[in-house]
């Protein structure tokens, strides 16, 4: 069993999408993350070096999504996920990635993708 620590809102500005236009002009993806990870150690210790430091985390998941443009938010989630696996501790994540500005032609809240992943076993 994990403990899970979400992150939710996070919003970056990248110029991911099949279309010129969505490449040339960019637009707003808004990033949801839940880390499962044992914060039992943490939490004795109090010491941020025992846990994930979800700060810098976030600052490395706007890094991950606002460069290197591709074609799909499939694409721009795995980069995340293996973003917050690459932190060691974590065991699994769920990515959540937002395009509200999706270009469809019809009115709509929000398109949504979530994908999880876990972290791969030592070998």
């Amino acid at each position: 069993m994990t403990d899970e620590l979400t992150i939710s809102g996070v919003e970056c500005f990248a110029h991911h999408g099949v279309f010129d236009f969505e490449r040339r002009e960019g637009q707003t993806f808004v990033i949801d993350l839940t880390l499962g990870f044992d914060t039992s150690t943490a939490a004795a210790s109090d010491d941020l070096q025992d846990t994930v430091d979800y700060g810098s985390l976030v600052a490395q998941v706007k890094v991950a999504v606002e460069s290197d443009p591709v074609d799909l938010i499939e694409t721009v989630a795995q980069r995340i996920a293996d973003v917050c696996l690459a932190t060691g501790r974590v065991e699994w994540t769920r990515v959540t990635i937002h395009k509200p500005d999706a270009p469809i032609d019809a009115t709509f809240r929000d398109v949504a993708l979530t994908i999880t992943r876990n972290a791969r076993p030592a070998p």
